[in-house]
């Protein structure tokens, strides 16, 4: 392929608001686990386009729904219905312990939605008075001002407050602190199961079960953010059954549509009732040609075979790296094909290193290298990453 790369990177330069920090690289195309950049070279991908692809690149059941219904119907906002959301939201609701959907087109759209039913029940059955949240250190659950403000890191809140007010920050996995900042000014707690910017840190049974039960006893809704961990990626359709605690809101986006732009909130009846037409919208949510793909990964994702799957390889992959004595190493944690490194060092120069090797890898704060590989990887895969990550590493 006859592509200029320093001019297109000039462009960038000049052209592209400066919010990312990429490499000097053009990627071209995917297949399965790999993506190939200009030069021909190939990359083993355990970014999946931060946990995005889990079919992985060029997935021909996904071009064919999109090929498909690209030529029946792409849009038509959501002032009608179209087939393929309805069963979408049929799908979604049969296999989870929600009621209801709401439709949007991201992570960080679904937490704003999930804050605004909170906010409406709240004062529904209780008053304007009970609005406070509750959400937890190194909890990150998006950009957008809403989301912003229940995310802890004070690098990515500083630069834009004030944010919205009345949010209480408790130590994540600490019972006790998190049981006294549950007050009966409490309209919601936020938390994901696993965390995943954050960290790659595991949520205990025992710390999920004492959030479900602060909320019952104060009135307040349990919104569990699965935008990361939930659809697969951790062995189980969705995170919060490992642990057998429900919650009132679930928001979902990454993997649904394999790289097409979904989120979507899952709610119970109780939370549905309090809302009414005009109380939240989207033009794009829910079109027929997202729904349409959505639906086709969803029935791949929840299925036992597939999920079987999922956990083979993330026991695997974390049998590989307890063995392969990584030099650095403070900590390995995470479930299934979530999965973070601690290490001494810079988490930055490990990815950098590993990408000039041929391995794309991500990071989870300054000193965790996060791997979160499509689920469809195979052992083969998993044996030539880590090869790849200890020559980074020792690099």
């Amino acid at each position: 392929m006859n592509v200029n790369v320093e001019e297109l990177m000039a462009l960038a330069e000049r052209a592209l608001a400066p919010t990312y920090r990429r490499p000097p690289i053009i990627f071209t195309h995917g297949e399965g686990m790999y993506v190939y950049d200009t030069a021909g070279r190939r990359y083993l991908d355990f970014v999946a386009g931060i946990a995005v692809c889990a079919l992985g690149h060029a997935d021909p059941g996904v071009a064919q729904v999109i090929a498909e219904q690209a030529r029946r119907l792409v849009h038509l906002s959501n002032l009608y219905h179209t087939e393929p959301h309805l069963r979408l939201a049929e799908a979604l609701v049969a296999y989870s312990f929600a009621d209801r959907v709401f439709f949007c087109n991201s992570g960080a759209e679904a937490v704003e939605a999930a804050l605004k039913f909170a906010r409406k029940f709240a004062r529904t059955h209780y008053g304007a008075h009970k609005t406070g949240l509750v959400a937890f250190t190194h909890s990150f659950h998006g950009r957008t001002m809403g989301a912003l403000s229940v995310t802890e890191k004070p690098a990515y809140r500083e630069p834009f407050i004030p944010l919205i007010p009345g949010v209480t920050f408790a130590p994540f996995n600490d019972v006790e602190a998190a049981s006294s900042a549950i007050t009966s000014e409490t309209c919601a707690v936020i938390v994901e199961p696993i965390q995943g910017e954050g960290g790659v840190y595991v949520a205990s049974p025992e710390f999920l079960r004492v959030l479900r039960k602060r909320c019952d006893e104060v009135g307040a809704l349990l919104i569990f953010d699965e935008v990361q961990c939930g659809l697969g990626r951790t062995g189980t359709l969705w995170a919060y059954e490992a642990y057998e605690v429900e919650p009132d809101l679930l928001t979902i986006a990454k993997p649904l549509a394999n790289g097409l732009p979904i989120g979507a909130v899952l709610m119970k009846e109780k939370v549905a009732t309090v809302l009414q037409p005009g109380d939240h919208g989207s033009t794009f949510a829910g079109g027929p040609l997202v729904s349409a793909v959505a639906l086709y990964v969803f029935e791949r994702l929840r299925s036992p075979a597939f999920l079987a799957h999922v956990r083979e390889m993330g026991a695997y992959l974390m049998e590989r790296l307890r063995a392969a004595a990584l030099p650095g190493v403070r900590e390995i944690r995470g479930r299934g094909l979530l999965v973070g490194i601690e290490i001494e060092g810079e988490a930055r120069n490990v990815t950098t290193a590993a990408l000039e090797r041929g391995l794309l890898l991500t990071t989870a704060g300054d000193y965790v290298v996060r791997m979160i590989p499509p689920l469809v990887v195979e052992k083969s895969h998993i044996d030539e990453a880590i090869a790849i990550l200890h020559e980074a590493m020792r690099a």
